[in-house]
């Protein structure tokens, strides 16, 4: 759909002026999906559930748009919290019908194992408790660890984030020894950060792997609840969880969301929420050995600045888009399993610089519909080749520009003790800065 730039620019404008003008964001949002610039579509639906986390329209078009970005992990988490917090929003409109038809009917007496038919307050006690441990069931199901095979040899490229990670993360822990001699210590965790689409949390499951530990992925939908302190209750239970199973990597996926800066929340709840994280990862009673707490983001400067503190996630690793090496192996892999001739993927490599893994993914997806469109037209089923691909790089231009825009602000001037200098060196290098 064509949108008019200005009027967007317009509403992007007048949205910066009044933040807390949640319908003026999304309907920001909806122009930005409709003119295909998802990246800042999310983003936007983003800001509205950092103030509004049950916003049911905001998380549609989060996943809409997340999936539209290629980050299919954050689309998912979105929606399983649409349908939650959808159905729930239903149920509770049926179940006032159904009170208000008892209450126009007076010679009906209530069913007496009713328990919303008792005082008001009781039983909206009692429906509330039956409601969290039908809630507890169902995600002491889900959370469920991952016995990860990969490692980081199967991590293709990007040499320099193996070296950070091993010097500072698992070096260290394969290393105990050596970690006590020169006093080393190992409290706290990891924070990936970095454009969507870039193996964040390939990267992260690629460290369990390599530690041989159990692999365990929460996102924001797993632990945002609408009833008051049940957010709080089950964020214990995955750490609890995490800890029956050590050793295990606690992965959080974009922990901007679950751990946003609370100077920038008006729902006290949701700040609870970050004050519970707290708590677990301090773990007054000693009990996270064995623990290894990995995160990741695209927006690291949203994080509260409590969470990265030492002894929380002090550590940072920025995950950039991938190498050429990595392309290769990530274009090989998107057409292995498709009819294709004579594909150049040195030379695909060579000329998409700055490409994500998604925009790659893409990439591949958008030359195949090519070859299959005129397969079609034809009668005659072609395979997929370099021409399709040529066509597809015209259309086809890198997604995390927008990302590295808002970053350079971050990395010029907000660097306090050099929380950014990968990134600094890195703009610099491609004289974005």
């Amino acid at each position: 759909m064509s949108v008019d730039p200005s009027v967007i620019l317009a509403l992007s404008t007048a949205a910066e002026a009044d933040p807390a003008n949640a319908a003026l964001r999304m309907h920001l949002a909806s122009l930005l999906y409709d003119a295909g610039r998802y990246a800042e579509a999310l983003e936007s639906c983003r800001v509205v559930l950092s103030r509004q986390p049950d916003d049911l329209q905001a998380l549609d078009l989060a996943g809409r748009a997340a999936e539209a970005a290629g980050d299919v992990n954050a689309s998912s988490g979105y929606r399983k919290l649409y349908e939650a917090l959808g159905w729930k929003q239903t149920k509770g409109l049926l179940d006032n019908l159904e009170e208000q038809r008892d209450t126009d009917k007076p010679g009906l007496p209530p069913a007496i194992d009713d328990p919303d038919s008792r005082s008001p307050d009781k039983g909206a006690r009692v429906s509330a408790a039956g409601k969290h441990r039908d809630s507890e069931a169902e995600h002491l199901g889900e959370w469920e660890t991952e016995r990860v095979t990969i490692t980081l040899a199967d991590v293709a490229g990007m040499e320099d984030v193996k070296r950070r990670l091993n010097l500072a993360f698992l070096g260290p822990l394969k290393n105990p020894d050596m970690m006590r001699l020169y006093g080393k210590s190992l409290r706290g965790g990891l924070l990936l950060y970095g454009p969507p689409g870039c193996g964040k949390t390939f990267v992260a499951r690629a460290t369990a792997g390599e530690l041989g530990a159990k692999f365990l992925a929460i996102g924001l939908s797993d632990v945002l609840d609408m009833w008051l302190g049940e957010s709080e209750r089950k964020l214990h239970e995955i750490f609890e969880h995490a800890r029956r199973n050590r050793p295990c990597v606690l992965f959080f996926d974009e922990i901007d969301a679950l751990g946003r800066k609370r100077s920038l929340m008006r729902n006290s709840s949701v700040a609870n929420v970050v004050n519970q994280l707290l708590t677990e990862m301090d773990s007054i009673q000693g009990n996270n050995e064995g623990l290894f707490i990995l995160a990741a983001t695209n927006h690291p400067w949203d994080v509260d600045t409590a969470l990265r503190r030492p002894g929380r996630l002090d550590r940072t690793l920025l995950v950039l888009p991938p190498d050429v090496p990595a392309r290769v192996t990530l274009l090989r892999s998107g057409i292995e399993s498709r009819p294709t001739r004579n594909i150049d993927t040195a030379w695909i490599a060579a000329n998409t610089d700055g490409y994500s893994g998604a925009d790659l993914a893409h990439l591949c997806d958008s030359a195949a519909e090519l070859a299959l469109e005129e397969s079609l037209t034809s009668g005659k089923p072609r395979p997929i080749d370099m021409n399709d691909f040529r066509a597809a790089m015209k259309e086809i231009k890198p997604s995390v520009r927008t990302w590295f825009d808002t970053a350079r602000n971050y990395a010029l001037f907000a660097n306090e003790g050099g929380a950014y200098d990968e990134l600094v060196s890195y703009l610099r290098a491609r004289k974005l800065m």
